[in-house]
Order: structure tokens, then C-alpha cells, then sequence
């Protein structure tokens, strides 16, 4: 049995709960709203648009130009459902909210990259004229000692977004890890030593020849032959 959820008008909710029900009830899955309409819907909210960001980080995913190269600078487009914040229970924040300070030397200690694919500000995607932006992201994360923790990780936008809802199990990467033959488990620890990956010759190669345009690449193949 279905229960009707309350109105996104209903002043004695919080902000961020009206603004996820705002976005459920008037703009719906999929559609996209501008900074206008947003702001015409809470005309008395100073932070409005800070407030829609927050519910970023409880699940919900709601892409600027930054996501989405087919959205302008006033636009966003609500593109998925996350926790039902205005559920009890829901949409509280951890007691440990990061400071300015922690979040700068977040950013220090991963040299300014995304700890995923190691993008750094300003980057363009190689599929796209998105460019890449950081921000630290909070990662449920399952340690060897079978307890859950939530810790920080510094992500792009791409990377954050795929995290979203993930939990990250360290045990069963040690299982991944241990099953490798004894040669590939060194390269791994070498890697990690280093905190770089390093690339063979051949791998080299080919990251270059999947670079280049079909024809180019046409070319190449008829070449080693």
C-alpha cells in the first residue's frame, strides 16, 4: 500500500526535504528546471541552489552543464531519485560535517586528482567538452574488520557520481588481490608503492593507437601488416 507523500509546499518541513519533494511533485524524473524556476518555487530562500546540492549527498542525481554538455549555465536536470529525505530517519546529516579546512587538505594530500582516474581541474573528457571538476565525496567503506566507516575521498564529478550509493568492501579486494598469480600481485604492490601505475610499451602503443580518429586507426593496422 502506497503512502501519498507530503506536499513540497508544506512550510514546516526543512528546505532541502521541500526541495527533493518539489523536485518528485512539479519537476519529475528525467525533466529539466532552471536557477529561475527554483528560485520563483522558494522565493524566501536565500540558499535555495545550496540546498538542492545537498541532496547530492543522499543519492539524488541532478546534473549541471558540468554532467550534461546539453544544458546551459541556468539549467539542471533532475535525472534520479535518491533517499527519501523527508522520511523520518532520513536526510540527516553525519554529526562530522567537513570543514573548509579538512576539504583543503583532503585535496593536498591527493595532489588535486580524482582519486578515480586521476583527473585534475579543468581537464577535458576525452568523450565530451565536460570539464572535470573535484570535490570531496563521503564513501561508505567495509574494513578488514567487518565494521563500516564513512570516510572522504576526493572524486571528480563523472567519478562522484558513479560512486553514489556504493559501498566500498576492502576485504573483498584482498580476496581479488591474494587470488592473482605471484608476478602480477609484485606489479600490484609496485603500483601501490609508488601510488602510479605504470604502463608496459605495448600498453603505451595501444592507448595511443585507440587515440586515433577510425581512418588513422585503419591505417595503423594496414601498416603492420
Amino acid at each position: 500500500m502506497s503512502t501519498a507523500l507530503p506536499s513540497w509546499q508544506d512550510s514546516k518541513l526543512g528546505t532541502m526535504k521541500r526541495a527533493a519533494l518539489w523536485l518528485v511533485q512539479v519537476v519529475g524524473e528525467g525533466n529539466v528546471f532552471t536557477k529561475a524556476q527554483l528560485r520563483d518555487a522558494f522565493p524566501d530562500v536565500a540558499q535555495i541552489d545550496r540546498r538542492m546540492r545537498d541532496l547530492r549527498d543522499f543519492g539524488w542525481k541532478i546534473d549541471t552543464k558540468r554532467e550534461d554538455i546539453g544544458l546551459d549555465a541556468n539549467e539542471q536536470r533532475y535525472v534520479q531519485r535518491g533517499e527519501p529525505v523527508w522520511e523520518p530517519g532520513h536526510g540527516t546529516r553525519p554529526k562530522s560535517a567537513i570543514t573548509v579546512n579538512q576539504r583543503r587538505e583532503l585535496l593536498a594530500t591527493y595532489n588535486h586528482k580524482c582519486s578515480s582516474c586521476g583527473a585534475t581541474p579543468g581537464d577535458t573528457y576525452a568523450d565530451s567538452e565536460v570539464t572535470a571538476q573535484l570535490d570531496v565525496a563521503r564513501r561508505e567503506v567495509l574494513l578488514p574488520n567487518g565494521t563500516k566507516a564513512l570516510q572522504y575521498v576526493v572524486e571528480c564529478n563523472r567519478c562522484r557520481v558513479g560512486g553514489i550509493g556504493s559501498t566500498y568492501d576492502v576485504p573483498a579486494l584482498l580476496s581479488e588481490a591474494a587470488s592473482l598469480p605471484s608476478l602480477e600481485l609484485d606489479i600490484l604492490k609496485s603500483w601501490i608503492k609508488r601510488d602510479a601505475r605504470t604502463f608496459s610499451s605495448v600498453e603505451d602503443v595501444w592507448a595511443k593507437y585507440r587515440a586515433l580518429p577510425a581512418e588513422a586507426r585503419e591505417a595503423f593496422r594496414e601498416g603492420l601488416r
